[in-house]
């Protein structure tokens, strides 16, 4: 069983390709389940589309849904195609997503936190001019965040859960958060949802992948589930490396990793 949990199109603005693309880039790769999760619109502003080129407008989503359940069904038989999104997590705004979401047939909804304090995960500016303490103290909220979004009782999965270190590698080497990143294991496993492994950190600055294997041996530590995700912005990095994190989860010690259909773990051996 291979699979991809978090693909993007070109209706979000900043990624290549429709849909369709993705579908038989994960067939040619092999895949027998591709997950579909490209960037939700920013429900809780008044504007349709306040941040073209960051994620879809709010008018586009119904049409991205039934995109998806159009090519679920014709693709049925050749590979799955999973219904998902990429959720962004604001606390004072996660009543008007979870309304948001409601009304429509899931698989899954990754749950990413792209933002703390107002400002972008990935802005290299962000950390120019904080003192050591006000670095941790970020790292802190950043973690605090992820571990909210956890408990919110809304996704099933957790996306890029140290991102934060994109293009500003030494994010990983900021130490004095530990107890707020365990918090954040602890909250996967009390709520029985799972973690991403996902590929794209190659395409930033810090290369590799999200998370860290110090954290994915927390994260094992603590009996937390793990999934798979490229973050493919083009066609061709569906499924990328997932041959080579099947080896290193097993590596580390993991049994199993799990995927995820109408909102329920699908358990798949290593």
């Amino acid at each position: 069983m291979k699979f991809d949990l978090h693909t993007h199109h070109e209706r979000c603005g900043h990624a290549e390709g429709n849909i369709e693309a993705y579908i038989r880039a994960a067939m040619d790769a092999g895949l027998t389940a591709i997950g579909i999760s490209d960037h939700s619109p920013y429900f809780a502003k008044a504007e349709d589309h306040p941040h073209p080129g960051i994620a879809m407008a709010k008018s586009e989503f119904s049409r991205y849904v039934e995109e998806v359940l159009r090519l679920k069904e014709k693709y049925g038989g050749r590979i799955e195609v999973l219904l998902g999104v990429e959720s962004d997590f604001f606390r004072d705004e996660i009543d008007e997503y979870r309304a948001a979401y409601e009304p429509y047939p899931f698989d899954y909804i990754i749950g990413s936190v792209h933002q703390t304090r107002g400002i972008s995960i990935f802005n290299r500016n962000r950390w120019k001019k904080l003192s050591e303490s006000e670095k941790v103290e970020d790292k802190k909220e950043y973690y605090r965040l992820i571990r909210e979004s956890a408990n919110a009782g809304l996704f099933q999965i957790l996306g890029h859960i140290d991102a934060m270190k994109g293009y500003y590698p030494a994010f990983s080497d900021i130490l004095g958060a530990e107890a707020e990143i365990d918090a954040v294991f602890q909250a996967v496993v009390d709520n029985d949802i799972a973690l991403e492994i996902n590929t794209s950190g190659k395409t930033k600055d810090v290369g590799g992948w999200y998370p860290s294997d110090e954290m994915l041996e927390r994260a094992l530590h603590y009996g937390a589930d793990v999934t798979f995700g490229s973050d493919a912005h083009v066609p061709h990095r569906v499924g990328d490396e997932w041959e080579l994190v099947r080896k290193r989860l097993k590596e580390i010690g993991f049994t199993r990793w799990v995927y995820y259909r109408q909102k329920r773990k699908v358990i798949v051996p290593l």
